[in-house]
């Protein structure tokens, strides 16, 4: 499946000639993507967990984003945990740029932050979370349950309780809201 994109050449940029200067890291699971994101980041790489891009998108999954500058010292920590990406791809063409996993809506009082397919709502006055919904996995409920009524500065972070793809995009959320609401 992932053959063809070793094959791209690096992307030319049409201002400064120069190449494609990121990359995106394809995992087996979402596990091993949160295994990598939490090694890289504790590393200090600026990394970013993103969407896959269309052409490589195979279900539930997300890629990591990095600098390609990076890639050998970035393959060489992985190596050294455990982790093995099944592509490691130049971002080349449209086609391949990660997806974005955000997306805000704001309802005037509310505000809502979507994860991949994980939604978190606030009150924007008080702070409150007000709804948690989305995903299929089984801790959605427990996680709702656990957050809906707190502020965002008492609420457990989701990914202290939640431990399934659905938590790990609830956190994304929450840390996106986090860095929204923050004055």
């Amino acid at each position: 499946m992932f053959r063809f994109l070793k094959k791209l050449s690096p992307r030319k940029n049409t201002a400064s000639g120069a190449a494609s200067d990121r990359g995106i890291l394809v995992f087996e699971n979402t596990s091993e993507v949160i295994q990598a994101e939490k090694r890289l980041k504790g590393l200090g790489f600026p990394i970013a967990v993103k969407g896959p891009p269309p052409e490589i998108q195979k279900g539930c999954d997300l890629v990591i984003e990095f600098p390609l500058m990076e890639k050998l010292t970035i393959e060489r920590h992985l190596e050294a945990a455990g982790l093995h990406p099944l592509a490691v791809v130049p971002v080349t063409a449209p086609l391949l740029e990660p997806v974005s996993l955000f997306h805000t809506k704001d309802y005037g009082r509310y505000l809502m932050v979507r994860a991949a397919n994980m939604k978190i709502t606030v009150d924007k006055e008080s702070l409150r979370i007000v709804n948690i919904s989305g995903g299929g996995c089984p801790d959605v409920p427990y996680l709702a349950d656990r957050l809906v009524g707190q502020s965002l500065g008492e609420a457990p972070q989701p990914r202290e309780i939640g431990h399934t793809l659905c938590g790990y995009a609830l956190q994304l959320a929450y840390e996106e809201l986090c860095r929204r609401c923050s004055p």
